[in-house]
């Protein structure tokens, strides 16, 4: 059984600070505990379902029971995992271990001291409290051969694309890198909608997937994002940055958002203009992530100075005022803001 396989496979593969093996999302393994751990929703419920998945074609008269750990009753755990008369394997998916009761904390931590044979059970942690760290520790300390699934959050361009990209790789099937870019960049606030792109993609075309195809399905969303519009702007396409702010006003984008975008990305970049050395050195100084380092330092490459990064960020703090109240026209601060952002020089000139 795959279950047995991971029990004695414990140890290897495992992680810094850990004594279980640290499985990808995408290729889960059964085991009597598994813990699906990290804020990332789509990539737990994608783990969750490949073991079930995984299960059922071992044994389709697979058991499967849902457990809340935060609405807990006590004995359920120990009654859904107890073999049936006929000896069927069980799975027990396990859902707000972070929120989890005293009652399920305590049977818990005594389960997984001594698993049921033939029963797999997935604890699902957010990672939002440290409530059940007791357990967490437990697990990753040994007990009850587990495995852990991570599944951290997706925030940047870099980590979408590369969740993207698997997508399409998982299905056997070929993306440009512009059209990848594209897709990432319509659907760069919601990774559950950015999935859903993929899959529409991949049932839908037939071939390789181009940057027109993508166009063609969601090119009228990629302007919508505010970060989108800053990054035109600091780019220095003057016109398009002036499309793309009006395409997102007119998809209700709040202004205060769009200013706060502009801010957080020039902030970053007159935090790196001027330094010298590795990414990973200059981020530990600045307390950045390396990818923040090396974005800035492109963004710094589209005709930036010390004099126009000054200019800039004075019509940014210009606009915040506006748009919070300073002004009664907050979609002509705007236009100004971006007009100074992506033509490096003062408003009129």
């Amino acid at each position: 059984m795959a279950a047995a396989s991971a029990r004695s496979s414990s140890g290897r593969g495992a992680a810094k600070g850990t004594a279980i093996p640290q499985l990808p999302w995408r290729k889960p393994q059964p085991a009597p505990i598994v813990l699906v751990s990290g804020p990332e929703e789509v990539c737990a419920e994608r783990a969750i379902a490949g073991i079930r998945d995984y299960l059922k074609a071992e044994d389709p008269a697979l058991e499967i029971t849902d457990v809340r750990a935060d609405d807990y009753v006590a004995g359920t755990l120990l009654g859904v995992t107890s073999p049936s008369l006929f000896g069927e394997p069980r799975l027990v998916r396990v859902s707000g271990v972070e929120k989890c009761s005293d009652a399920f904390l305590a049977e818990a931590l005594a389960y997984i001291e001594a698993p049921q044979e033939g029963a797999t059970v997935i604890l699902r942690h957010t990672g939002a409290s440290v409530r059940g760290k007791k357990l967490l520790d437990a697990i990753r300390g040994g007990t009850g051969g587990g495995v852990e699934v991570p599944c951290p959050a997706i925030k940047n361009d870099r980590d979408r694309e590369s969740f993207a990209a698997g997508e399409f790789q998982q299905a056997g099937r070929r993306i440009a890198p512009k059209a990848l870019h594209a897709l990432t960049q319509a659907f760069s606030g919601d990774l559950t909608e950015l999935a859903s792109a993929c899959q529409q993609l991949i049932q839908d075309v037939e071939g390789d997937i181009t940057e027109q195809i993508v166009n063609r399905y969601y090119g009228g969303r990629v302007e919508t994002n505010s970060f989108v519009v800053a990054d035109t702007a600091i780019a220095g396409r003057y016109g398009e940055a002036l499309l793309a702010l009006r395409h997102a006003l007119d998809s209700g984008a709040d202004p205060v958002p769009l200013v706060a975008a502009f801010a957080m990305k020039l902030r970053t970049m007159a935090r790196v203009a001027g330094r010298r050395g590795a990414s990973r050195q200059i981020a530990q100084e600045l307390k950045m992530a390396d990818w923040q380092v090396d974005r800035a330092r492109r963004d710094l490459q589209a005709g930036w100075s010390e004099r126009t990064l000054g200019l800039a960020i004075q019509a940014i703090a210009r606009a915040d005022a506006e748009v919070k109240g300073a002004s009664r026209d907050p979609v002509f601060a705007l236009e100004r803001m971006v007009t100074v952002v992506a033509t490096r020089r003062p408003f009129g000139t």
